[in-house]
């Protein structure tokens, strides 16, 4: 099962190499998205999310003052209720090493909630001394999102800096170790499913958790 055409990835990867990000509207397909968002509250509700940190490892702090999101890591084996998703990661994978010539093993993702009030300060999405994650990945889970409700997604590029609204089922993907980011406060409760595809084992990537 493909879920897009290699038109489309073309198209898309085009982008990414030129820009270093991509943002692709309506890319979860609607049966997912509600998988994943009444997965996400579920989960929530039961309180199977953790604070998240910065770091890896033996490095890997709480830090609200930088970050103020809590994640649920997904397993393929564990969470199988997310089966269709791993099949569009690894469509998504698979097509960055056929069309982009990257050499993708694997890839990790979590569930995350930004409470109010929360933000994480600019960043990239590389641990200090590795270098294994290559793409980041961000999938915004907010029904009804409205400007006033903050939690955006604001990049850094070396001649501009772009903001993208957190819109249910949008996909953000950029360059893991080139482009800096951060999220802007939310007023309100801010969910993604967000993740990154790696060289390496994902193993060695993981932060403490």
């Amino acid at each position: 099962m493909s879920f897009f055409t290699d038109e489309e990835w073309v198209k898309w990867f085009d982008c990414l190499s030129g820009e270093s990000y991509l943002v692709i509207d309506n890319y979860l397909p609607e049966e997912i998205y509600r998988i994943s968002r009444n997965y996400l509250i579920s989960h929530f509700e039961n309180d199977d999310f953790k604070k998240a940190g910065i770091g890896a490892s033996t490095s890997h702090m709480v830090k609200d003052s930088v970050r103020g999101d809590f994640v649920y890591w997904l397993s393929r084996d564990k969470d199988v209720e997310f089966e269709q998703f791993f099949e569009l990661a690894d469509e998504l994978k698979e097509k960055l090493n056929r069309y982009c010539y990257l050499s993708l093993s694997g890839y990790e993702f979590h569930l995350a909630h930004y409470p109010p009030g929360a933000h994480y300060e600019k960043h990239i999405d590389e641990f200090h001394g590795r270098n294994n994650r290559m793409i980041s990945v961000v999938i915004y889970l907010n029904e009804h999102w409205k400007p006033s409700d903050g939690g955006e997604l604001k990049i850094y590029l070396s001649d501009k800096e772009i903001i993208i609204e957190p819109i249910s089922r949008r996909c953000v993907l950029f360059i893991s170790d080139k482009v800096q980011h951060e999220v802007l406060t939310t007023k309100v409760s801010r969910y993604s499913l967000t993740g990154w595809l790696q060289h390496h084992p994902s193993i060695l990537g993981h932060v403490m958790r």
